[in-house]
């Protein structure tokens, strides 16, 4: 508005004149001003509020900053953990100068800080020794080898231990700063070793005591305890003359000793030997290429990164919606103060700042909270995270800034976006009624349902969509989309049901009307509960059919039960009568037949494919590698001989045997009378397979081929009488019989043996065959276990326990509020006659509103979004080649069995902790 004013002089006419307008920066600074002085204000209310009601306050601290508090931990431990190039240099070379390690037969390239490294085109190197490197180094220079891992299994107190042995002269300055000595002495003689803590407990030793190796060859004695800052695990330091002898292997490294710096011209010749040098200062200026750990964010990062963005979106969603009811009773408890602000002139953006300005302060309260209790558990619990965790030792004691401050600023928008809803509630109240203490009646507007419906079909839209992409981003953004659907449908949803209570009994008749009544805290505790069994019921749904379709296509190996045992050493392993010794003594069965496997014979140049040939007419067109069109696609699935699964495609291999019918009934689980038919024809001269479609007029055609000849291979095919098993179990084979594997040039020899039991050996029992048969060699075990679906029951109790414990939250912190806001009704209560049984029960029904209804809407959410979710992917799969197995629909019923007993212990819980006495504010004398 312009401002006029006249002037009157003698002898002029009147005439208006505007008056001066201050210039826009003035302007700009007294708005500047009044929003500041507003602001602080307001926060000065907020601060005031806090300190009146104490209980609040601490309510809503914890649940902002336990969360945080968490994060905080989590940033925290992981930047400790995370060395940097300096602390990675020095755990690496301790006390030397250098490190280094021979790579390969060819010269390599390197970063300046040794920790990537390609090989270069160049005459290829002979392999460097000690003395070599010293020669290399020049004058002055010395080497110390170490190995850091040598496989080493020791006798236990009650079992053989598998523990990480490494080859080191703790002698050496150089080596022994790669340690640090708890007690005793370093090994000064190949029968004596040095070990970690982690090792003296498992392995029940003390200095002095001496332990021996699995199979009796060696034994050491214990005159040292040592720490590996690298491997806080079982390890122990062997003298360099107990180890096993070892030529330059890429498993060796020196440190070593100079009497100058590492230079560019010192490594290029150590390049040139094969040889990757790490210096404990940076060699050269690498550029960005040549640093190995400055790599681009590709796809799969990038959406990684928006899926951990997206879970943490819910998370925050969670607390929000937590947190609302307490700043919603706060609202309705200071109608009266905001009516007097607004009396005195305050108008809707002030209110709803004196608002805001709780969650503004409640929210930086909460986060210096969680930082500092999650900082200080970090650097008090760091031995603990080290040890049992990480199993290294950390750095410098650093908390990663850039974190705690995100999580700060997290914490303090958690407190406002809570405090967004009552903040526009209490701008929109009336005036008269808060100056006499009336409540307004709450009010649904149908846009708010329409909003809803439309967000919770987008969502459920856009989450079906995700699927069928395989995103996880786009489902989770559909998943929030449908939830904040939800929560706007709900204040509708709760009045509906107040209409409906009107048939109840009077204490859930006042339950449902008070959740009516005060929607602003009912609807969030009720959306919290919902939000968190939605999410717990859909991953679980998802995870019990995705435990489904791999049991569907899962392909064992062996009939349940059996046991495949293979030598780890070919030239060491135990015979036949010694594994059915250890087989009856320690598994209590006596099947035991050994497994031959073909090979090319001495002429052969290589390794041999051996495979039986399909007919013509059963082989398809296309081949599962093809990449093929829409069109070419459909012909395939109609085909009959292309109906391939695509886990029979990937695990399509057919194993070659030679046998006369010994192994046959232990590795395909034939019945008698199948096992005499195939016996017969192997020991005609035959062949036998387990797949019926390789089997075409009485013969089976097997084609072998020297896969390493080069491209003029030899191959070699012939026709064999052959059998096809009707019904095998494990997977595909062909047995060739001793007479036909002589005509095709092969020779065999036994590899393993098979062990037939009833019931699959528990650990136990394994440990101790293989304990028995060590003596004569280190041995493998493969055990059958019927390809039994992933047990899933443990991670979906899990989810249910994480959202039951949402829902007990919601429902308790839900439950004392609306208590709290209905004190004056339950004075009325105790005025006319209600027994004290009257509170106890009202506050179990106002539980069980809130619980109740949440988790019935959760797993109606759940359910819907598992269902989506599910047939997008199976839908998406219509039309693919190989034929995918499809994902079962399947209810987690574990997980829904916890979440409908959920509801009943929230319940039980506010009965529990209710006091029966009903208040009585005033007395009538």
């Amino acid at each position: 508005m312009t401002v006029r004013r006249t002037t009157r002089a003698p002898g002029r006419v009147d005439t208006p004149t505007a008056a001066p307008v201050p210039p826009p920066a003035r302007i700009g600074r007294r708005r500047f001003a009044e929003l500041t002085g507003s602001w602080r204000a307001a926060l000065r209310i907020a601060r005031r509020e806090s300190r009146r009601f104490p209980r609040r306050t601490v309510l809503v601290l914890a649940m902002i900053a336990l969360p945080v508090a968490v994060l905080a931990f989590l940033a925290a431990s992981y930047d400790m953990a995370e060395l940097t190039p300096s602390e990675r240099v020095d755990r690496r070379l301790g006390v030397a100068d250098a490190q280094l390690q021979w790579i390969a037969n060819a010269p390599v390239g390197q970063d300046e800080w040794g920790e990537g490294w390609y090989t270069r085109d160049g005459e290829p190197p002979a392999m460097v020794t000690a003395a070599q490197l010293t020669a290399l180094l020049g004058p002055g220079s010395r080497v110390t080898e170490v190995r850091p891992y040598v496989p080493l299994t020791l006798r236990g107190p009650d079992r053989d231990e598998d523990v990480d042995g490494r080859v080191l002269d703790l002698t050496d300055p150089l080596a022994r700063g790669l340690v640090r000595f708890r007690a005793g002495r370093a090994p000064q003689q190949p029968g004596e070793v040095a070990v970690s803590p982690a090792a003296l407990r498992r392995l029940g030793l003390r200095l002095g005591h001496a332990v021996a190796a699995a199979d009796g060859s060696r034994a050491y004695t214990v005159v040292g305890v040592v720490e590996f800052p690298d491997d806080l695990g079982p390890v122990v330091a062997l003298h360099p003359g107990a180890a096993p002898p070892n030529g330059p292997e890429p498993d060796s490294i020196w440190l070593a000793d100079l009497p100058r710096p590492v230079d560019a011209a010192l490594r290029s010749r150590l390049n040139d030997r094969g040889v990757v040098v790490s210096a404990r200062h940076p060699i050269g200026a690498g550029s960005g290429t040549q640093r190995t750990r400055l790599g681009s964010i590709s796809g799969s990062d990038t959406n990684d990164l928006s899926t951990v963005v997206l879970i943490a979106g819910l998370g925050l969603l969670e607390v929000v919606l937590l947190v609302g009811p307490a700043f919603a009773v706060g609202v309705r408890r200071r109608r009266r103060d905001l009516a007097l602000v607004a009396v005195a002139g305050g108008d809707a953006a002030q209110l709803r700042r004196v608002v805001l300005a709780d969650g503004v302060v409640l929210g930086v309260l909460g986060a210096a909270a969680g930082l500092l209790v999650g900082v200080g558990a970090a650097f008090a619990g760091r031995p603990l995270v080290e040890q049992y965790v990480f199993g290294a030792r950390f750095g410098g004691y650093r908390c990663w800034p850039t974190a705690l401050v995100l999580l700060g600023g997290v914490a303090v928008l958690a407190g406002v976006l809570a405090a967004l809803a009552p903040a526009w509630t209490a701008a929109r109240q009336d005036v008269s009624a808060g100056l006499a203490g009336r409540r307004t009646p709450a009010a649904s507007p149908g846009r708010w349902l329409a909003l809803g419906l439309a967000l919770v079909t987008g969502g459920a839209g856009l989450a079906a969509f995700g699927a069928t992409r395989t995103s996880p981003a786009v489902i989770l953004t559909g998943l929030i989309l449908g939830e904040l659907g939800l929560v706007c449908c709900t204040p509708t949803l709760i009045g509906a049901l107040a209409r409906l209570g009107r048939v109840l009994p009077l204490a859930p008749r006042i339950a449902l009307r008070d959740a009516s009544r005060n929607r602003a805290a009912a609807a969030p505790a009720i959306c919290a509960v919902m939000a968190a069994v939605a999410s717990s019921v859909a991953l679980g749904g998802y995870l019990a059919s995705d435990g489904a379709r791999d049991a569907q296509g899962y392909q064992p190996v062996l009939p349940t039960g059996h046991v495949l045992v293979n030598p780890n050493d070919p030239a060491r392993q135990p015979t036949l009568a010694q594994v059915v010794d250890a087989a009856r003594s320690q598994l209590g069965v006596s099947a035991v037949v050994p497994v031959q496997t073909p090979s090319c014979g001495t002429a052969g140049t290589g390794y041999c494919d051996i495979a039986p040939v399909l007919p013509p007419e059963q082989v398809c067109p296309w081949q599962p590698g093809d990449r093929l069109s829409e069109s070419h696609r459909q012909q395939a699935r109609a085909d009959p001989r292309c109906r391939i699964r695509e886990s029979d495609h990937f695990g399509g291999w057919v194993a070659p045997g030679v046998d006369d019918g010994t192994a046959l009934p232990l590795l395909t689980g034939a019945d008698p009378a199948t096992s005499a038919a195939a016996t017969a024809v192997l020991r005609a001269g035959g062949v036998v397979v387990t797949d019926p479609r390789y089997l075409h007029d009485g013969l089976v055609t097997v084609r072998v081929s020297e896969v390493d000849a080069g491209l003029d291979r030899p191959t070699t095919a012939r026709d064999f009488p052959g059998y096809a098993l009707p019904r095998a179990t494990g997977q595909s084979r062909l047995l060739l019989s001793a007479a036909a594997a002589r005509q095709l040039g092969l020779t065999w020899s036994s590899t393993g043996w098979v062990i037939g039991t009833t019931t699959a050996p528990d650990d136990k029992e394994q440990e101790r065959f293989v304990s028995a048969l060590r003596p004569f060699g280190t041995l493998s075990l493969s055990v059958e276990y019927g390809g039994a679906p992933r047990d899933m029951s443990p991670l979906l109790l899990l989810l249910a326990a994480a959202a039951g414990l949402i829902t007990v939250g919601a429902a308790g912190i839900a439950t004392a509020l609306a208590a709290a806001e209905g004190r004056a009704e339950l004075t009325t209560l105790a005025a006319v006659g209600a027994a004290p049984a009257v509170r106890r029960l009202l506050a179990i029904c106002q539980a069980g509103v809130i619980a109740g209804l949440g988790s019935v809407l959760g797993i109606v959410a759940g359910l819907g979004t598992d269902a989506i979710v599910l047939i997008s992917v199976n839908r998406q799969y219509a039309s693919a080649w190989p034929i995918p197995d499809p994902y079962p629909f399947l209810v987690p019923w574990p997980a829904l069995g916890v979440l409908v007993l959920v509801p009943v212990v929230a319940m039980l819980g506010a009965g529990l902790f209710t006091r029966a006495r009903l208040p009585i504010e005033r007395r009538l004398d």
